[in-house]
């Protein structure tokens, strides 16, 4: 499963899936959370365009963007439904702050209770990286353009965010996205392996951004 997976051809009706599952009508929620990124726009360290793009590049390539591509690629390569719990406890117990885990632990339940109906099976109650990674399985979608495609409706989610609070314009924010594209194709293809034992995270800024963001006094996002 996991190299013929990996490997596997996307159909129309795969792309079409993937592209239904990260659209922002998803509901799952997306929109209410920014990752931190709220307390950096208030407090100045972001700033403008230039520093959302760095910041979003950052998160990505090393934090909580490459290391979900890792769980979502271990749920995907999972053996046995014990081994999937294992590594959903993994990735609760990685989330660096309370607000992290409350964001990865609701996506990840409304992400199952759609895509329950959709697939018209009872899924268990995951966190979001791990629950989209079974559900790539079941649906006999591709690996690594799950994970690509996961990335970037995750970049697209920070870039949202600054677009509404630093503000920019819409199109300096698509232009972003566009930008960012090669980097989450990178990053999916490195981290596709679903070797936890590779997990690691350096995007320190971000995770402390999330501890602040908890006692921020005004702020418009969960997160």
């Amino acid at each position: 499963m996991g190299a013929a997976g990996l490997m596997a051809t996307a159909t129309e009706t795969g792309i079409m899936t993937l592209m239904q599952w990260f659209s922002p009508a998803y509901p799952v929620g997306a929109f209410q959370f920014s990752h931190g990124l709220e307390w950096a726009i208030e407090s100045g360290d972001v700033p403008d365009r230039d520093a959302l793009a760095a910041w979003t590049r950052d998160v990505v390539s090393h934090g909580s963007g490459a290391s979900d591509v890792m769980f979502l690629s271990a749920a995907y390569l999972a053996d046995s439904n014990s081994e999937l719990l294992e590594i959903d406890e993994m990735a609760r117990a990685f989330a660096p702050s309370a607000e992290r885990l409350r964001e990865t632990a609701d996506m990840g339940r409304t992400f199952r209770a759609v895509t329950s109906r959709l697939l018209d099976r009872e899924l268990p109650e995951l966190v979001h990286p791990v629950i989209v990674g079974l559900c790539a399985r079941l649906a006999d979608l591709p690996l690594q353009l799950t994970a690509s495609m996961f990335l970037q409706a995750f970049a697209a989610n920070l870039v949202s965010v600054g677009v509404r609070m630093i503000p920019i314009g819409q199109t300096e924010g698509q232009e972003v996205i566009r930008d960012l594209q090669p980097l989450c194709r990178g990053v999916a293809r490195d981290n596709a392996h679903g070797n936890l034992d590779a997990l690691k995270s350096s995007a320190f800024a971000a995770d402390i951004a999330s501890m602040l963001h908890e006692t921020q006094y005004s702020r418009i996002f969960r997160t």
